[in-house]
């Protein structure tokens, strides 16, 4: 598989709840950082298992994704019953296969408000 279809696979197999799966493309020392909460999670078994005890309700909607040699960009939206919409950047690395590292941006949609001083240059969305 190449580095997109790796990615890809990621993302189909997190909204199949196929998390041996997940773990297949995933290298045993893989680390991802998710800055926003300031956390990095080492190791395949974390990263499975912290998507696979996130609480249920989510889908997933992969935006786009963009690939270039090893380095893989996706934007993907993660509604949740509960939670509102998700959307996140990740940038990911694959080698031989396997997912070695990534860095996920997460947001809730309007959760960063825009100020007054840009009213006059913003639309909403």
């Amino acid at each position: 598989m190449n580095a997109e279809a790796v990615v890809r696979a990621l993302w189909d197999r997190m909204q199949a709840r196929d998390w041996a799966g997940v773990g297949e493309l995933l290298a045993d020392d893989v680390v991802v950082e998710w800055p926003a909460s300031a956390e990095r999670i080492v190791g395949r078994d974390n990263y499975v298992k912290i998507n696979a005890e996130y609480p249920e309700g989510w889908s997933i909607r992969v935006l786009r994704v963009v690939a270039s040699g090893e380095t893989v960009v996706s934007e993907v939206e993660v509604p949740h019953e509960g939670m509102g919409v998700h959307r996140v950047a990740s940038f990911w690395t694959v080698r031989d296969g396997r997912i070695v590292d990534g860095r996920e941006y997460w947001t809730s949609l309007g959760q960063d408000p825009s100020p007054q001083w840009r009213a006059a240059w913003v639309q909403p969305m």
